[in-house]
């Protein structure tokens, strides 16, 4: 797991099987996997930053989209059934290809490293009073 970021309520770490390069996971630090049983804190956090996650990937390597989401429960395909995380992937047009299908096998266009040396100075930036997450 590579921490990129964490506040009282929530974290931000980079996927360690990741979909895609720049594939980050938003999660509360209280473990959990009950959303609806979030506090409000915990709820405003979680989504604060993944609307950061969105916009700093979107700055750092200028994806064509997003796309966002959570598997909540075994049914669903959790990896980690009982601690709920929302999926943050920069996508770009053209970026899936014949190697899932053909050798079960992903390929990913930047290592995880690369990518947390692009995005932990963004994150480390202290966030002015008032500014947007």
């Amino acid at each position: 797991m590579l921490l990129l970021y964490r506040n009282p309520q929530a974290l931000v770490i980079m996927n360690r099987y990741p979909y895609i390069g720049g594939h980050l996971l938003v999660a509360p630090r209280r473990h959990t996997a009950d959303l609806a049983g979030l506090s409000a804190a915990e709820s405003r956090s979680l989504w604060e930053l993944t609307r950061r996650c969105q916009r700093l990937l979107k700055e750092t390597f200028a994806p064509q989209g997003f796309n966002l989401g959570m598997n909540l429960g075994r049914g669903a395909g959790a990896g980690v059934e009982e601690h709920l995380h929302m999926h943050v992937l920069p996508r770009w047009i053209g970026d899936t290809n014949f190697m899932p299908i053909v050798a079960n096998t992903h390929s990913i266009p930047i290592a995880l490293d690369a990518v947390w040396d692009a995005l932990r100075p963004a994150f480390a930036k202290r966030r002015r009073p008032g500014a947007r997450a």
